[in-house]
């Protein structure tokens, strides 16, 4: 029989009581957190144009940018090219090692090159660089200094500076590969920012997951057809909620138009529990327009899923009509389709 897992505090006698060796725990983890947030600060208040010179770099390759380092600079270097690849811009992770066997004929001569190396004297690094002149290509280099050999052969060198690491004995390579992804991901989302990146275009690379849904457009998730309940804003509310039968899933609001067929009006079914509520049975008989929500809050088929939540949940409203460029309502947005994906 396996054991049952205890309670990291117990509570059962009262408020919870924390033993020292935790809270010295806790106080390692937080100083370290800390340390790297500060090295982040002092990190963004020394950028310069070397920074604005890589984003030139990146923004005129035709081809892709060829993101390599090793160790644990590689791995911020895969994170990195992810990045870019995703927000708009052709990257791909190369091995330092795997170029210098056979991996090269993989580089076109458009590509631009975003190496990592922290101290600047990686070995496999610097075995790269002078194969990439010999093919003319530019490098931008993210590493502690342009003293290095890494930073003095650049074209562009962004400098992390004089980075201590965090933890007791200063060891592990962990504020330096903040600082690298911090300035890997500043280089991807201000070259998105610049290329004028748009959510749909983001919705394209990640389809799957709950991102992939909140950046998905409007228009694939609404209901349509036989799913909404429109009607003319002239008749009673009695005549259009006989009339209005629908198969299926029904939603909770009836979209009214006028007599251009351009949406005037919502009526939902918590407005018609308020009037049962309060018995008022002899306004059934009078004409909709006279209790429904007149210029209800609307939406685009092109907008995206992010867009419908923050309406949603700032307005507190359940339902969202979708309308063309001519008003005319095309389907309905519900709060209940969208479980699980705000």
């Amino acid at each position: 029989m396996s054991a049952v897992r205890q309670p990291v505090l117990d509570t059962s006698a009262g408020p919870a009581i924390v033993s020292a060796s935790r809270l010295a725990q806790l106080r390692a983890a937080r100083d370290i957190v800390a340390h790297e947030g500060q090295s982040l600060i002092d990190l963004s208040r020394r950028m310069d144009v070397e920074f604005s010179c890589a984003l030139d770099l990146l923004a005129a390759c035709r081809g892709s940018a060829m993101v390599t380092g090793i160790g644990k600079a590689g791995l911020i270097a895969r994170k990195v090219a992810a990045t870019l690849s995703s927000t708009g811009t052709r990257s791909h992770f190369i091995h330092p090692t795997e170029a210098l066997h056979g991996d090269l004929g993989c580089v076109a001569e458009d590509d631009v090159w975003l190496m990592f190396s922290n101290s600047g004297e990686t070995d496999e690094i610097c075995r790269l660089l002078p194969l990439i002149r010999e093919r003319r290509q530019a490098i931008i280099a993210i590493t502690a200094s342009d003293a290095s050999t890494l930073g003095a052969e650049a074209d562009v060198t962004i400098k992390l500076g004089r980075l201590v690491e965090a933890g007791a004995h200063g060891l592990a390579p962990s504020t330096s590969t903040t600082a690298m992804l911090a300035i890997g991901d500043a280089l991807a989302l201000v070259l998105s920012q610049q290329r004028n990146f748009t959510p749909q275009q983001f919705a394209v690379f990640h389809p799957g997951g709950s991102l992939g849904r909140r950046v998905a457009a409007v228009k694939d998730v609404m209901r349509s057809g036989d799913q909404v309940r429109i009607a003319a804003d002239s008749a009673t509310i009695r005549e259009v909620f006989v009339s209005l039968s629908r198969p299926g899933r029904r939603t909770g609001a009836v979209m009214l138009v006028d007599d251009e067929g351009c949406l005037s009006g919502l009526f939902t079914d918590s407005d018609l529990a308020r009037m049962l509520e309060r018995r008022q049975d002899d306004q059934f008989d009078r004409p909709i327009t006279d209790a429904m929500t007149h210029h209800p809050l609307t939406i685009g088929p092109d907008a995206i899923i992010e867009e419908a939540l923050q309406i949603l949940g700032a307005k507190h409203v359940s339902e969202l009509p979708v309308i063309d460029s001519t008003r005319r309502p095309i389907g309905l947005i519900d709060i209940t389709d969208l479980i699980g994906i705000g």
